[in-house]
């Protein structure tokens, strides 16, 4: 009787997992859009892998690279607002 019972366990583990797998695998249905903004937020590994390495070739690679992010969160040559904060009124 406890044959059974670890046979049906069996079955019934191989059967979820079946099934789970095939859940994972179906398709994920994106637009155009959303595939570019991930393509762009997202970088792979290899791409991280040839920044850092040149980053570390070409030392003016790193300063483009701050400047893009700089102009994309639009403060780039921008002067900052220096001393205690506090603002004088004329």
């Amino acid at each position: 009787m406890q044959d059974w019972v670890g046979a049906i366990f069996i079955a019934l583990l191989i059967i979820g997992a079946l099934i789970g797998l095939k859940a994972l695998s179906r398709p994920r249905k994106t637009t155009a859009e959303e595939f570019e903004k991930a393509a762009a937020e997202n970088s792979t590994m290899l791409g991280a892998m040839s920044n850092a390495l040149q980053e570390l070739v070409d030392p003016g690679f790193a300063r483009a690279k701050a400047v893009q992010t700089q102009m994309k969160d639009g403060r780039y040559q921008k002067k900052k607002d220096e001393g205690d904060g506090a603002k004088e009124t004329k």
